[in-house]
């Protein structure tokens, strides 16, 4: 995590990780802090992971393709709750 300045902002990254059958999912991407109370995806073409996404016929989507499926999958989790939980304890550390 980047604790920011006057000239850069707060940014950090999250990692999701659970279980998908018998082996471990993960998806993962960069955030930075908007203002106080507001984090985002710092790129929401960049997310990472060990996850291959197939269309209807089976054949593997692109990274292009995959992108937009990605971060609905980003969207759909709570991460920002806990991002803003964890900078909540760091502030209270420092």
């Amino acid at each position: 995590m980047s604790t920011g300045d006057g000239h850069t902002p707060l940014s950090g990254h999250t990692l999701w990780v659970g279980p998908l059958g018998d082996v471990e999912a993960g998806v993962a991407w960069d955030w930075v802090q908007l203002c106080p109370g507001v984090v985002a995806m710092a790129d929401p073409m960049c997310v990472v992971t060990n996850l291959r996404l197939v269309d209807h016929a089976g054949s593997v989507l692109t990274a292009w393709e995959a992108a937009r499926h990605l971060t609905e999958i980003v969207h759909g989790l709570p991460w920002q709750d806990e991002v803003e939980r964890t900078l909540g304890t760091a502030c209270l550390l420092n």
